[in-house]
């Protein structure tokens, strides 16, 4: 870096708040120590994934537990705090170890500022493909749902951005929940000639012909390459199936070996996976199929600095996953010599907004999309007294508030909310904005609901859930974190069989009774014809009546035979 960015970079850090003098800019970064990313080889890749809709800089707190069963117990993605920084080799105190732990999360949070925010990733992009001719830049999905604006421009916004941005190559997941003939619509239309929407696990259900290109090859420096999409394999079951009813989706893994061997066929010396699988199954696959040179995944929200190589019958595949809510660019060089991949270079980047200025065109389309909304969304509901969080298996902050609200207002005597992992993070003393209760629950299908349920029907579900998360074969776990639960306690057992990790469910201090019924709230329901206030209405209406929101005491589970799990910080 010379003298000139040198002095730029602490402009933007003392205009920023910080004393330049203060110990804890000791350990600031810069623009220099950050993305000095040194051109290797000749096949680039830029990659970034589940920013959930997120335009501007935020703060994002990464989870504290994460639990890794089985097999996984000790490894990535399943290491969290101490147990993550100790394994990637990263400093406590750090800009990385802010990036990618939830430790000292509020006092880093004002060091180093927020994070993401698409026109600083568009500077950061831009200095990645200045020094990498060719390169090409992947989205892994979760990109259009997720934010106010996007829930009401139906995705626009989204995909104006991507536009702007230079995204080459796109797979998907909650951006089906804006229904099919929505998405097609902007493939066939928007993407047309620009960006490839790939997903070769995405079929009709009638004569399981392709809805979307398994594959696309390009040829980068002399070398062709291939990017094979991985759409999510359970949409329809972790969403609405009515919203893609012609469509099957799963993993299809032999598909995915005969579109690897049929690229490579037609030339491909490079070939790499865009998934939205979640990385426990991007792992196994890694192990199952050959070919692939690396699996840039997407989906579980992991920020993994370093890729994991796993080894398979046709040699090795990275696979590695880059976070969420654009807080994370991966960067991977291939060099590839005599036709095949020689050596590798990876690098996952926090984006930190205080130190990349914005790009101003994107800042300006950014300013232009949300003019319309600038006064719903800056409605100030309430304030807050503690941290507000949503990431981690089993409850945050935010989701506490969230089934407080439905408790109070439904007048129900248990709450669930969704184990969503998107939704941004507010620090004590903010104002609790209409915008941040919408990044939280702005989905097309958002009704909250209230129905009686029996003892029985509860445990049923929260087993299934339960099941969704710590199934032992990661080819069965769907998705999402465990529902959150307000007004009644419980215990899990993470290693037991399903049916017998739930225990000890507890209202008011009594057991809850199989064969009695209960009010129960809820929200975000996937069955077909559902209907009901819109949660953001529920919950907005209560913070105006609070004014002010103390910190949350969050109703965690008691767990069972995980004392000790790297996937806990101590």
């Amino acid at each position: 870096m010379n003298r000139r960015e040198f002095m730029q970079v602490m402009g933007i850090a003392a205009a920023g708040g910080m004393l330049l003098d203060a110990p804890s800019a000791l350990a600031a970064p810069s623009a220099g120590q950050l993305y000095d990313v040194p051109r290797f080889g000749n096949v680039h890749f830029l990659h970034f994934t589940d920013c959930h809709a997120q335009l501007r800089p935020i703060h994002f707190r990464e989870p504290s537990v994460n639990l890794g069963i089985g097999p996984s117990v000790g490894k990535v993605p399943h290491l969290v705090g101490e147990h993550l920084l100790k394994q990637a080799g990263l400093a406590r105190g750090s800009a990385e170890a802010h990036a990618f732990t939830c430790l000292d999360f509020e006092k880093a949070a004002h060091t180093y500022g927020k994070v993401g925010g698409f026109a600083h990733l568009a500077t950061l992009v831009k200095r990645m493909k200045a020094s990498r001719p060719g390169a090409l830049l992947l989205d892994g999905g979760d990109t259009w749902q997720g934010s106010a604006t996007a829930l009401w421009t139906k995705g626009q916004d989204m995909v104006d951005a991507c536009l702007a941005l230079g995204v080459d190559v796109m797979t998907a997941h909650w951006e089906m929940t804006l229904g099919d003939k929505r998405v097609k619509e902007i493939v066939d239309k928007d993407f047309k000639g620009k960006v490839d929407f790939v997903a070769q696990n995405i079929k009709t259900n009638d004569f399981g012909d392709p809805v979307f290109s398994p594959y696309v090859i390009k040829e980068m420096n002399g070398v062709p390459v291939a990017v094979i999409g991985q759409a999510f394999p359970y949409t329809p079951i972790a969403n609405p199936r009515y919203m893609t009813p012609d469509w099957s989706f799963g993993i299809e893994e032999e598909h995915m070996q005969a579109m690897v061997d049929e690229a490579r066929a037609k030339g491909a010396k490079v070939v790499v996976l865009l998934s939205h699988n979640g990385m426990d199954v991007d792992l196994k696959m890694a192990s199952r199929v050959r070919g692939i040179d690396a699996i840039l995944g997407g989906h579980t929200h992991d920020g993994v600095p370093q890729p994991v190589i796993v080894s398979n019958g046709g040699g090795k595949t990275l696979v590695t996953n880059a976070g969420s809510n654009g807080k994370f660019l991966g960067v991977l060089d291939f060099d590839v010599r005599d036709g095949k991949v020689s050596d590798f270079r990876y690098k996952l980047l926090p984006v930190f907004s205080r130190f990349l200025p914005a790009d101003p065109a994107m800042d300006a389309l950014i300013k232009r999309v949300r003019a319309p909304y600038e006064a719903k969304l800056g409605e100030k509901l309430a304030v807050t007294d503690g941290t507000l969080y949503r990431r981690g298996n089993f409850n945050g902050s935010f989701d506490q508030l969230i089934v407080d609200a439905l408790l109070d207002v439904k007048g129900a005597e248990i709450a669930f909310s969704p184990g969503f992992r998107w939704g941004t993070s507010l620090l004590p003393g903010s104002p609790i904005l209409m915008e941040d209760l919408m990044d939280q629950t702005a989905t097309t299908y958002s009704y909250s609901t209230l129905t009686e349920m029996t003892g029985a029907t509860i445990k049923t579900v929260m087993e299934d859930v339960a099941d969704n998360l710590f199934n032992p074969d990661p080819y069965y776990q769907q998705g999402g974190d465990m529902v959150r639960v307000g007004g009644m306690t419980y215990a899990i057992d993470p290693n037991a069989r399903i049916g017998a990790r739930i225990q000890d469910m507890r209202l008011n201090g009594k057991p809850v009774e199989a064969d009695k019924k209960y009010k129960v709230a809820g929200w975000a329901p996937v069955a077909e014809g559902a209907s009901g206030e819109p949660v953001w209405d529920v919950v907005a209406g209560w913070l105006r009546n609070k004014k002010t929101v103390q910190a949350r005491a969050v109703n965690t589970p008691r767990l069972i035979g995980v004392q000790g799990n790297p996937g806990l910080v101590a």
